[in-house]
């Protein structure tokens, strides 16, 4: 779903038939000013949203950025000032809320472990590990706080993960499989191909298989992820996923991997307190 389409459908969710306590409590021409304020310390994102989403409800209302997408706000900081019909500003208030909310939690950790791991070469990726119908913004937040997007769904890379390999009969199975359909399919013939190994073992056979572009190495100790970024040597990328923290993501880096999947990114990362309030 494109970002005009996700903003229609919240929309209708939420006014269905219309704002009835607006309706009845402010006049129809009442034109009305609101401040998005900042109550605690973040990386701020949504605010290019937010202003979509204004842009939808009413085409009259005018916008004031005070706070870029991607800065960091602190307790107190008003990122943007909006002024419109009362009641557009009001129907608009809690979509906009629940976006911005959700999209600075998800920047605000991913630019902490981002700046964890300054100095190393590992770069931070999220996950599938996302909300039906709100993975455009929520991977948009971790490209907003420094982070890289994974693959966007099933369709745009392929990763042949343990159930994968489980259900083929095993490694080489799976990887003569995938490649034998790629070699059949013209429209993917440049798809990239990522594995998971859950063990040495699993790397060794899957670098004398060949054909991959990333090996995950899931849920490997620090000391596993050592020896095995050693064993591919450069051969193909690494990745690191499973158990990663602000903790031992630094460690992790530190092993050499060229990129870390973090699910946590967005589906456990806590909402920033905001809200929108009305001025006079």
């Amino acid at each position: 779903m494109d970002i005009n389409g996700f903003i229609h459908h919240a929309l209708k969710e939420d006014i269905g038939e219309g704002d009835h306590t607006s309706i009845a409590c402010i006049p129809q021409k009442t034109n009305g000013k609101a401040q998005l304020k900042v109550k605690e310390n973040c990386v701020i994102a949504g605010v290019a949203l937010a202003e979509k989403i204004f842009r939808q409800v009413s085409s009259l209302s005018k916008f004031s950025l005070k706070i870029p997408d991607g800065k960091i706000a602190k307790k107190g900081d008003v990122a943007f000032e909006i002024e419109g019909n009362a009641r557009e500003i009001l129907s608009a208030e809690r979509l906009v809320l629940n976006c911005m909310q959700r999209m600075s939690g998800i920047a605000t950790i991913t630019y902490k472990m981002v700046e964890e791991i300054k100095g190393t070469k590992a770069k931070i990726l999220d996950t599938r590990k996302t909300t039906p119908n709100f993975r455009v913004m929520e991977k948009w937040a971790v490209k907003i706080g420094g982070g890289e997007n994974h693959r966007f769904g099933l369709f745009d890379m392929i990763l042949i993960k343990d159930n994968h390999i489980d259900l083929s009969g095993g490694i080489s199975n799976a990887l003569t499989s995938v490649k034998n359909y790629v070699a059949g399919n013209k429209n993917i013939a440049n798809i990239k191909i990522e594995i998971e190994a859950r063990s040495i073992q699993d790397i060794k056979e899957i670098l004398d298989s060949g054909g991959v572009n990333r090996i995950l190495l899931d849920n490997f100790s620090i000391d596993q992820t050592r020896e095995a970024v050693k064993i591919i040597d450069h051969t193909v990328e690494t990745e690191s996923s499973g158990n990663i923290t602000i903790e031992n993501i630094r460690a992790y880096a530190e092993c050499g991997v060229d990129f870390i999947s973090v699910g946590a990114l967005t589906h456990s990362s806590k909402s920033i307190d905001l809200s929108l309030k009305a001025t006079f």
